[in-house]
Order: C-alpha cells, then sequence, then structure tokens
C-alpha cells in the first residue's frame, strides 16, 4: 500500500512580492528570531565584532536555542532599524534562515485563511511575482542557505 503525498492547496502557486517594510519584523507581539552557529558567524562578521560580542549585545539562549533579541517596548526585532526615515534590516545580507523563508512558513501555508490573515499585516502578499509550488517548497526546505558561501569563501565553519 502507497502512501499518496497531499497535495497542498497552493499547487497554483502563491504571489508574493517583498516590499521591505519591515512588518514581518516588528512586534507588537513578542517572538523568537532563530539563528544557528553559521548564521551567527555571518552576523558577526558582517557587523565586524567576534561571536562573543555579537551573543553578549544581541542574542540569547532560549532552551538549547539562540534567539535574537527584540526591542524591549516595541517587540521589533533589535536589527531593523530606521535608515534615512525608512525602517531596514541591518544584516539583510546575513539574515538567518527564518527571515529568508518568510512568508513561506508551514503555518501560513496551513490554509488559504491562514494565508490572507497574515496577509492583513503582510502587504507584499498576495501581490506582485506568482512563486510555484515547487519554488515555494524549496524554500521552505532551504534551512542552510550559507552552504553555498561557506564553499566558496570557507568561512563560517566554527
Amino acid at each position: 500500500m502507497s502512501e499518496k503525498k497531499k497535495t497542498p492547496w497552493y499547487v497554483g502557486g502563491l504571489r508574493f512580492e517583498c516590499i521591505q517594510c519591515g512588518r514581518c519584523c516588528s512586534g507588537p507581539g513578542e517572538g523568537y528570531i532563530w539563528v544557528t552557529k553559521p548564521e551567527i558567524k555571518f552576523i558577526a562578521d558582517s557587523l565586524k565584532m567576534t561571536t562573543g560580542e555579537l551573543r553578549r549585545k544581541y542574542l540569547r539562549r532560549v532552551s538549547l536555542r539562540t534567539t535574537i533579541i527584540e526591542h524591549r517596548t516595541t517587540k521589533d526585532c533589535i536589527f531593523l532599524q530606521n535608515i534615512a526615515g525608512q525602517r531596514r534590516c541591518i544584516i539583510y545580507a546575513v539574515r538567518p534562515s527564518q527571515c529568508r523563508t518568510w512568508p513561506f512558513w508551514s503555518d501560513n501555508l496551513t490554509n488559504p485563511n491562514a494565508w490572507n490573515k497574515v496577509a492583513e499585516k503582510c502587504p507584499g502578499i498576495n501581490k506582485s511575482r506568482i512563486y510555484t509550488c515547487e519554488e515555494i517548497e524549496k524554500i521552505k526546505r532551504n534551512k542552510k542557505w550559507w552552504q553555498d558561501a561557506e564553499q566558496t569563501s570557507g568561512s563560517a565553519k566554527k
């Protein structure tokens, strides 16, 4: 007896274009921005600091995992900052996998209602470019985005 893989409801694709508004990085609710050891190394290098300095200043442990801290009052990611009057991620080029896969998170893709609910916060959802089902699945699986960079530069192996 073979198991059939359930066809996702978004088999026809979904529209999304990041407009870099920063809403996915901001409160009001508190959350976690999980980072891995290789991502921590990339972020530290980008900010020209040691991983120890980065950990002390911008990260905290939650059980066995590490998360980026948030502003105490706004609950925005600490790396979401005002630059020339616009809210921008100052580590965008080395942002964690969790950020890279937005909005194609499993919770957001549960059903059309979940997708449309998150679209209330994210103005880039249901707009512009269509991502195919295959592209969405690939994005969801891309947990180790840094591997290509490691192979070419030899960095972030600690």
